[in-house]
Parts: C-alpha cells; structure tokens; sequence
C-alpha cells in the first residue's frame, strides 16, 4: 500500500510571530492578535497573565493592561511565512502550505533520506531556525489532521497508530464548534468516544460535515482517497503586459485568474483542495508553491491563497524583478456540488460573471445567497452567504426539530409589536402558555388593525440547560387584510414575519 503518512511543520503562535515582526515589536511582551472583538492568538507571555483564545478583547485588556493587541490580518501572517516555508522545502521537497504556520509534506522523502522520522524532525526544526530564527514543532502520522495534532505536541506517531494517539484528546481539537457543542450534551468529550459511533449513524444524524470530522477523529484523511486526476486544460495562465511588481496590482491579478480557474472547475462541477500556484518572473526566476485546504475552494478561497502568496513572492528581497506569468493548477479536484450555483446554473455565464463584477465593486458581502438551515422559527431557517462561498448548512434542515414553525412567514422582520385587549390594555404571556386576556388590535409599524382571529401561543424554549436560555412564545393574529406572525419576548411583543 501507498505510504499515505504525512510530517507536519508548525510554528506555534504564527499570528503573534508575524505581528511582531511586522511592527517590530518585542517578544518579551504580552501580545494577542484579535479578529473583532475575540482573541485568536496569544503570546507565551500573554498566557502567563491569563489571556486565552475566544477572549473578549475588553476582558483580556482588564485583566491585563500591559496587552498590546493586533487585528488579524492573513495576508500579513501568509507574507512573513514565506521564508520558513522556503526554509523547510530546502530538506523536504514538495511541501503545502496548509495555512500560514504549518505546512505539509509526505514523510517519505525526509524520513528516507535522514534515515528515522525523528532525525528528520530535528534536522528541519533546526534548519529552520537557523535560518528564520523561528521555533517550530513536526509532527508526524497517518493523517493530515493526526499529522497537525501530533506537531502541536511534538510527537511522531508510529504508523497505523493515528486513531489511538488521537483517542484521549478532547472533542474541542475539531474544527467545529456547532459540532463539538452537540457532541459535549451527547456525553462524547473525547476523540476516540466520537470514532466509536458507527459512521452510518453519524451521517444519517448530523450529515456531511459531521461524516468528515468523524473521519478525522479516526485517524483518516478528511475525504476518501479516490480523488480525480485534474486535466491539464483545468489550468489558468496569464501573462501580463506589464512585469506585476506592486501587492495591489497583484491582488487584482489574483481575483481574475482566480475567477477564471472557479469557472473551469464549476463547469464540471468540480472544486479544488490543493492549489498549486506558479509564477515566472521577467529575470525567468521560477516560483512556485502548493496550497492545501481542508474543505473545497470558493472563489474567493483561491483568490485569498493567490494573493497571500503573491504578497509573499513580492516582499522578498531575493526577487530581482516583477512577476511576468502566473498559472493557477488544481493539483487535487473533488466533486463541486456544494459550490454550484443553484439559480441559473453554469450555463449563464452571463449572469456569473455579472455577480462576480458586482461584487468586486461592493465587496464580498456585497452579493448574498439563501442557505436552508435546520431551526425552529423562520430566521433560523433561512442563512444569508457571500455569493460563491459554500452553501452548506450550519444545521442540517432535515433534522427533527420540535416545535418547528411549519409554515414559514413570506416576509421577515423585526419590529416592535403591541397587542392589547378591548379596554387598551397590553396582553401578555403566563408562565402556563395562555394570554392574560381576549386579543383585540395589533399595532405595528404606526397602523393599528383590528384581530379576527388568532391561533397559540406555542412555547418557545431553547438551551434550557445553559445558563443563558432562550424562553419566548409565538403566535399567529389574522386581521381584515393580513396575517402576522408575533413572538413575545423579554415581556415585549414583536413582529416576526407577515405571510402573503
């Protein structure tokens, strides 16, 4: 059989090494990188006073004043790995960037050539510190996820050995929080407690993503290992008039060579995993570099990888010219049917191509597409995404789900509500589901109308086991001309949705 084992090469904290290096900041102070208000990344230093991942910003900066804080920003963390990418690809060839501070290479070739896949850890760990002055852990095991848990912890696990190293270590070690949150009320904390459930039983319940995050808990790669062979026409180049030499310049390259490659793909409904970028400078200098993702590549998944790695390629002074040609080659391509477009298909490249123009010019939030999520009321039900990311749903939809709101309101909102009785009195909830009093007029964006009927209230009750549950109640009134949807929360009525 085919040695399918992978050595992984993490440098721990990678968005803290980056920022710093970027600001020139010293490594002997607390530092925590922050996407929003949530903190992704921490400093050895910053652990020590108590800052941990997920932290609100507030909290972290009043439990510790010292904390100098930085906006994550990707392309910054792709641009200063470059380096230590090109430092481990000196020892073993053919490595993949699986995001910036880690990447991938088959065990293979190192572990042959320096005889013991230990040799071959200390070897890269010291090469690349002497040459980036960076610190780096390798892991190694039968899987990419096995590889990249193993590394964390600097350890090599024997082959055929992945599934049991990966046993004790808890569910949160998932890349899905929605996921291991259901697993926790489940009673399954650890890895090893999630492999043991049949997989027909993890796909019939929670579905796709939850099949392949099972596979990882056991030790396997995140999709099987019969993947197409990519044809060679799937390949996109262009050669520009002008050498590209400025980041901007080169991000605009990358988003049209990127659209182009998603076309390609999407017309045989195809998506890519593995991106291979190459690019030929005027001096014919030959650059190039393998991206790996976890999940199939949106247009704006490849267009983000190009651009970080151009940014990369650019800013490094050994570069004597501007790039001249850039190809984009989908190394590894699997079935695309999460990523087509469901409205008109790829036959109207038309209206493609006008989506993507519109949302070059109004951002990536600038075009939306409905998901049908799994829910109970109908702004669960129904999830807004970027145009051309994946439409995979956040909760599966055909999942048992008590008290589901059948019939969905045509319209949607959220507006303040007043129901009240013949005397002009507010009707309310008790705690044993029934109105304080006969409805008579609803009052709703300045129009009061009278009620004709109505039906409910209906319970609404959800994580009623966290400290923070969800209790309302809803119901539905039909006045002379329209049909409403209310829901009663926090002692306050509001407008939820008006059916047709």
């Amino acid at each position: 059989m085919k040695d399918t084992r992978l050595l992984a090469v993490w440098c721990p904290d990678w968005p803290v090494i980056a920022a710093c290096a970027a600001t020139g900041t010293a490594p002997h102070v607390p530092v925590a990188v922050v996407d929003g208000n949530e903190i992704v990344s921490t400093s050895a230093v910053a652990r020590k006073e108590g800052i941990r991942r997920a932290m609100r910003r507030r909290a972290a900066e009043a439990m510790c004043p010292e904390l100098i804080t930085f906006e994550h920003d990707p392309q910054r963390d792709a641009r200063f790995f470059e380096p230590v990418a090109e430092a481990v690809e000196e020892l073993a060839p053919g490595i993949e960037v699986v995001q910036p501070g880690l990447v991938a290479v088959p065990a293979q070739g190192p572990v042959g050539y320096f005889g013991t896949a230990e040799q071959a850890a200390e070897r890269i760990v010291d090469h690349v510190a002497s040459r980036t002055g960076t610190e780096a852990q390798v892991g190694v095991a039968d899987s990419l996820f096995g590889a990249t848990k193993a590394a964390h912890r600097n350890v090599i696990v024997p082959p055929e050995r992945t599934a049991e190293f990966l046993g004790p270590l808890g569910v949160h070690e998932l890349d899905a929080p929605e996921l291991v949150d259901l697993l926790r009320r489940l009673g399954l904390k650890t890895l090893g407690a999630f492999a043991e459930v049949p997989e027909n039983a993890v796909a019939s319940r929670f579905g796709g993503p939850a099949t392949r995050q099972h596979r990882l808990a056991r030790g396997l790669p995140e999709r099987p290992l019969d993947k197409r062979r990519p044809a060679p026409e799937l390949a996109v180049t262009e050669t520009f008039d002008e050498p590209v030499e400025r980041i901007d310049a080169a991000a605009f390259a990358a988003k049209i060579l990127s659209e182009r490659l998603h076309e390609n793909l999407a017309a045989r409904s195809l998506a890519c995993t593995r991106l291979g970028i190459h690019a030929r400078t005027e001096n014919d200098e030959e650059l190039g570099r393998v991206w790996r993702a976890a999940e199939p590549l949106t247009p704006r998944g490849i267009a983000d990888r190009v651009r970080w790695q151009l940014d990369g390629w650019l800013t490094r002074e050994r570069l004597t010219s501007g790039i001249r040609t850039l190809t984009l080659e989908p190394v590894e391509v699997v079935n695309g049917t999460a990523l087509q477009l469901g409205l008109w298909g790829h036959d109207d490249e038309r209206a493609v191509r006008a989506l993507l123009h519109v949302q070059g010019l109004l951002g990536p939030d600038g075009v939306l597409t409905g998901v049908i999520d799994g829910g109970r009321g109908p702004k669960e039900q129904v999830r807004l995404v970027p145009w051309g990311d994946e439409r995979t749903p956040a909760a599966h939809p055909d999942h048992p789900w008590p008290g589901r709101l059948t019939r969905a309101p045509a319209t949607l909102a959220d507006d303040p509500a007043e129901l009240k009785d013949s005397e002009g009195v507010e009707v309310g909830v008790t705690g044993r589901l029934e109105l304080t009093a006969r409805p008579k007029n609803l009052t709703v964006r300045g129009r009061t109308r009278e009620i004709t009927a109505w039906a409910g209230p209906w319970p609404v009750d959800e994580r009623w086991w966290a400290p923070d549950p969800h209790r309302a109640a809803r119901m539905q009134v039909q006045t002379n001309d329209q049909a409403f949807l209310l829901i009663r929360r926090d002692q306050r009525w509001f407008l939820e949705g008006v059916y047709d």
